[in-house]
């Protein structure tokens, strides 16, 4: 992986570990050589990851629309940041940036962003590997409600599977290193097997 897109809140949280964590997360990526592409804000967890990886010498690319400019605090020190007429472009283009995703905690915007990707690689649309690192616990009900989506049929196993998750970056990295996407077949297709 060249680039990695990470995911996560404009928001601190309420736990120390969730900003330890991205700003680790950042410095990582950097000592890896591996692109940190995210949300463009210097405020919350997104901060600690730019911030992680622009320490350690990484490169550091971030995507904000126009209108979040004014109201996130954009992050004035990045290798590049770009700007997007709205939140559909923003998604498309960290999506051309990266070959590889990390969501961290956050809120409803975190999560939408995550689901978009995940969906177009259950699609086929890519074939990247799709991480969470769970730092303390913080996906684990989330995890439980889409484990209960497999056992009700309404996501298969092998979608399911395509999510790597892990509390610790050298583990999730690993895995995403080694992660090979299922094969993708067709609704209708799978449907008359």
């Amino acid at each position: 992986m060249k680039s990695i897109v990470v995911f996560c809140g404009s928001s601190t949280g309420n736990e120390p570990e969730f900003a330890n964590q991205a700003y680790m997360l950042g410095r990582t990526l950097a000592e890896q050589r591996i692109t940190t592409v995210y949300g463009g804000a210097k405020i919350g967890i997104m901060g600690q990851v730019a911030q992680g990886a622009l320490d350690a010498g990484g490169k550091v690319v971030g995507v904000i629309p126009e209108f979040l400019k004014k109201r996130e605090v954009y992050h004035t020190s990045l290798t590049e940041l770009i700007s997007t007429q709205n939140m559909h472009e923003r998604k498309l283009k960290m999506h051309e940036l990266s070959d590889g995703i990390i969501m961290l905690p956050g809120g409803f915007g975190t999560l939408e962003e995550f689901f978009e990707m995940l969906t177009w690689g259950q699609l086929g649309l890519h074939q990247y590997p799709i991480g969470i690192l769970n730092t303390n616990g913080f996906y684990d009900d989330l995890l439980k409600m889409l484990q209960s989506m497999v056992n009700k049929g309404f996501v298969k196993k092998e979608n399911f599977e395509m999510i790597l998750v892990s509390s610790t970056i050298p583990d999730l990295l690993q895995k995403m290193e080694g992660y090979a996407p299922p094969k993708i077949i067709k609704w209708l297709q799978k449907e008359q097997l």
